[in-house]
């Protein structure tokens, strides 16, 4: 009887002495949670005004830069003349990994996910006994998972394109070496040579025309890789170089090009070719383009004026980089705001633990004493904290970015049938 009463006196002051308290720390937990998602708020706003500067500086700088280059010298049949200039060989490369930097380069990628991070970040919170309430097993288990997964799904896709940059650059082309035509992969293909082109064939590079089977050096191509246009547009030689249609008189052909440097401008160029001590203006007009297919023209032959990365193709295309789409940056601010709603928690549930500890866990000092690193009610609160944002994890969907990227993929497989 004695117990039970005192238990009874203690539930009756606890409850009559500080529910003013409790309602006042409620009030202002509320207004500070508002705070806290208005703050939010504004560094979502902030960042995203970051992003579009950058991106201004980032354009207005690549044009300075593209006019502060030097122009571009390039001699036909000179392999040596060319190479001391260390022009970009005609290897392309699209793909994001390798065998090395795979790992790193996709868990980087990866823990731009807000989710990861939080999961990385309560695995850590785990390792200290102190304040961990569950094992860390039951968090890295599913954070392994869900990164596995997405690993395996991004080494699929970075595979095929590794596949699919072999077969492009084990196409065979025909280029001129020694007055013979021989056959070549396009990677061997270097700036300087000059390729023969036939009917169907595709563009293995940034040529300029030389000459064509056609009358007055005409030839027809299509663009549709380039530009999405089915239509053929006409490209035409120089008159000076249009009669140049056999190899032993290209091979002799030792005229030297002096042109803009590498762009993405698709419908300019602007250029120079110097033979025979004249000068001739170079337009747009002037060139194959690497993409471009050669039709209803039985044959041409280009010189290499760009090769791999330097075609106006490949610089529109760019780097390939780690692609956030809006349904991705939306799942971050969900997630930053049900984090929010877990932390919020968890400091009203922290400040319950100082309240009960200052005012009824101190009379339990004497049978039940503090751990060892506690020291006062404040402290204790701040282990309980992290205590219960470990407990309420689960508030944080981690397979959110799984479900998302594979429920937009399942629809492709179908369409595959």
């Amino acid at each position: 009887m004695q117990v039970r009463d005192f238990c009874a006196q203690l539930i009756q002051t606890f409850f009559t002495a500080n529910i003013k308290h409790i309602l006042h720390v409620l009030l202002v937990h509320g207004f500070l949670f508002l705070f806290s998602l208005g703050l939010s708020y504004i560094a979502i706003l902030i960042k995203e005004a970051q992003q579009s500067s950058v991106f201004i500086v980032s354009q207005s700088a690549s044009l300075l830069t593209e006019h502060k280059k030097e122009e571009r010298r390039v001699r036909a049949n000179d392999r040596e003349y060319n190479e001391k200039f260390q022009y970009a060989s005609n290897c392309i490369m699209t793909s994001k990994y390798n065998n090395i930097t795979f790992l790193p380069v996709n868990l980087f990628e990866q823990f731009q996910e807000v989710a990861n991070t939080y999961f990385l970040f309560l695995l850590i919170l785990q390792l200290i006994p102190q304040i961990s309430s569950l094992s860390w097993f039951t968090t890295i288990v599913p954070l392994v998972l869900v990164l596995s997964i997405t690993a395996v799904k991004d080494a699929t896709d970075d595979y095929f394109r590794h596949k699919s940059d072999n077969q492009v650059n084990n196409r065979q082309s025909q280029v001129l070496i020694g007055g013979i035509l021989q056959k070549e992969n396009w990677m061997n293909v270097r700036v300087g040579d000059i390729i023969k082109l036939e009917n169907n064939q595709f563009v293995a590079a940034d040529l300029l025309l030389l000459s064509s089977s056609e009358p007055h050096g005409l030839c027809y191509i299509e663009t549709a890789e380039l530009d999405g246009e089915t239509n053929m547009k006409v490209r035409q030689s120089l008159s000076v170089t249009s009669e140049l249609g056999d190899p032993n008189n290209l091979a002799q052909f030792d005229g030297e090009v002096v042109c803009e440097p590498p762009n993405n401008k698709l419908d300019r160029f602007c250029g120079t070719l110097y033979w025979k001590d004249c000068k001739y203006l170079l337009s747009n007009q002037n060139m194959l383009l690497r993409g471009c297919v050669l039709r209803n023209t039985e044959s041409c032959y280009g010189l290499v004026i760009f090769a791999g990365p330097d075609t106006k193709l490949m610089q529109n295309s760019g780097r390939t980089k780690f692609k956030r789409t809006s349904i991705d940056r939306l799942m971050n601010t969900l997630v930053l705001w049900i984090f929010g709603f877990l932390v919020c928690m968890g400091v009203i549930l922290a400040i319950g633990n100082a309240v009960w500890e200052k005012e009824v866990g101190a009379l339990f000092q004497s049978f039940l004493p503090w751990d060892p690193p506690v020291d006062n009610f404040l402290f204790s609160a701040f282990l309980s904290f992290w205590s219960y944002v470990i407990i309420l994890n689960t508030v944080v969907p981690i397979s959110l970015y799984v479900s998302v990227s594979y429920s937009l993929k399942t629809p492709i497989l179908f369409l595959k049938f």
